[in-house]
C-alpha cells in the first residue's frame, strides 16, 4: 500500500498515476471544480476572477458576512469567542475581522473591521474593537502563510468534544478524506490566546495544511478564499460529529472500516482543491442571501 507525505499532497504531479492495492487503475487528472460538473453547461458557482482590486475586496467582503450569517444558522457563536478574517485584496499586509460583542447572525458587510498587522483598526471600516486573541491567532496566521487569505475559528459543541481527545480525524467516510493529511493537532492548550508567542505556536503547528484541532479549544480552518475556510470549518465540525458518533458504536463493539491511503488520497485530490472548495460553500451562501432577502450585504 502506498503511504504519500505531505509534500506530496500539497504538490500532486497531474500525470501521478496511483498504484491502489485493487485494480481500480485510478489516474489523477487536473484538480478543480470542472470536476464536480457534468452535462456540458457552465457551472454556475465556479470561483471568479478579478482584474480590479476594489471589486474583488467588494465581493470577498460581501462573502466573509455571509459566512458569519452562515455560522449563525448553524449555531457556531460561543459569546465573544470566534472569528473570521480575510485578507485585504488591495492592501495585503492588513485584514478584515468581525467586531468584538457582535452575534455571527447580526453582521453585516458595513460591520466588518479592517486592520493593519500591529493592530491599528484602519479608518475604511467599521470603528470597533475586536476580539484581542483573535487579533493574535489571525494576524500570525496571515504572516506565516502569503497563501492563506482567510481563516475561521469558532469553538463548536462537536470540534470542542473531539478536539478534546487530542487525536486526528480517522478516514472513515469520503468527506473525512478532504481533511486527508491535511490537518493537524495543536496539542499544547495554554489558556485563551492572549500572547503573541501563542500565535506563532498555532501557526506553526498549522504549518502548510488547511485545519488545525485545537486540544480544550475549538477548531481553525484556512483557505484561499473566505469561502473555503468556511466550507472546511462547517465539514470539519461535521466531521468532528461523525466521529464521535462511531467512537460510540465502537464501544458497542461494531468494527469500523477506515480509507485504504489510496482511495483517501484520490478522494482528497479531486475534491480538496481552493476551486472545489469554493464551489462547495456557495449552495450554503446563497441560502443565507434568500433567507435574509440579503440584508448583510448592506
Amino acid at each position: 500500500m502506498t503511504t504519500f507525505t505531505q509534500s506530496e499532497i500539497q504538490t500532486p504531479t497531474a500525470d501521478q498515476k496511483l498504484k491502489p492495492a485493487t485494480d481500480k487503475g485510478y489516474t489523477l487528472g487536473v484538480q478543480g471544480a470542472h470536476n464536480l460538473a457534468f452535462g456540458g453547461l457552465e457551472y454556475k458557482d465556479a470561483r471568479p476572477k478579478f482584474t480590479d482590486p476594489l471589486q474583488e475586496r467588494k465581493h470577498v467582503l460581501e462573502h466573509m458576512a455571509g459566512t458569519f450569517r452562515v455560522f449563525g444558522r448553524m449555531g457556531y457563536s460561543e459569546g465573544p469567542a470566534g472569528h473570521i478574517s480575510v485578507r485585504d485584496p488591495v492592501d495585503r499586509e492588513t485584514f478584515w475581522i468581525n467586531p468584538l460583542g457582535m452575534h455571527f447572525s447580526q453582521i453585516c458587510v458595513s460591520d466588518l473591521v479592517h486592520i493593519d498587522s500591529e493592530g491599528n483598526v484602519l479608518k475604511d471600516g467599521n470603528q470597533s474593537a475586536i476580539n484581542g486573541a483573535g487579533f493574535r491567532i489571525h494576524a500570525q496566521l496571515h504572516k506565516s502563510r502569503p497563501d492563506v487569505n482567510a481563516a475561521c475559528h469558532a469553538h463548536t459543541v462537536y470540534g470542542k468534544a473531539w478536539a478534546a481527545f487530542g487525536k486526528e480525524l480517522d478516514m472513515i467516510n469520503q468527506d473525512a478524506c478532504i481533511f486527508y493529511k491535511s490537518h493537524a493537532v495543536y496539542q499544547d492548550f495554554g489558556g485563551v490566546v492572549l500572547e503573541q508567542e501563542e500565535g506563532r505556536r498555532l501557526a506553526e503547528a498549522l504549518g502548510h495544511r488547511k485545519a488545525l484541532l485545537l486540544v480544550n479549544h475549538g477548531l481553525l480552518t484556512v483557505g484561499e478564499t473566505v469561502d473555503e475556510a468556511a466550507y472546511l470549518f462547517c465539514l470539519m465540525e461535521r466531521t468532528c460529529q461523525v466521529q464521535l458518533q462511531v467512537e460510540m458504536a465502537s464501544v458497542a463493539g461494531l468494527k469500523r472500516r477506515i480509507i485504504d491511503d489510496e482511495a483517501a488520497y484520490y478522494t482528497y485530490f479531486n475534491t480538496s482543491d481552493p476551486e472545489s472548495l469554493y464551489a462547495a460553500f456557495q449552495p450554503d451562501y446563497k441560502l443565507e442571501v434568500k433567507l435574509t432577502n440579503g440584508e448583510f450585504l448592506r
